[in-house]
């Protein structure tokens, strides 16, 4: 592993934990909070994405407008991840958005 991308490493890491800190001095996170820190994009778009400005995005491009609206009050979220066999690696994790 050269210098250069033990530095990188080292790095992002280092922006990642200060992310982590400045969010629970900010705000009130509960046990089981997931904090993402990117996209994780599917192969396949037909089963999915998990960032709605990827989906805004593609929208743009194919159909030369974004249909898809961002997250407001009341919408329903979830998570999971599944293997290559197709089972769920860590379970479906369920959010409702509440704007106080």
């Amino acid at each position: 592993m050269s210098l250069l991308y033990k530095s990188l490493q080292l790095l992002l890491n280092t922006v990642y934990y200060l992310l982590i800190s400045h969010a629970a001095k900010t705000r009130d996170l509960q046990a089981g909070t997931i904090i993402g820190s990117g996209t994780v994009s599917n192969e396949d778009e037909s089963v999915g994405s998990s960032c709605l400005a990827e989906v805004r995005m593609i929208e743009q491009i194919k159909m030369g407008e974004m249909k898809t609206p961002f997250m407001k009050n009341g919408d329903e979220i979830s998570i999971e991840m599944l293997d290559i066999n197709g089972e769920s690696i860590f379970g479906q994790i369920n959010q409702k958005v509440i704007v106080e």
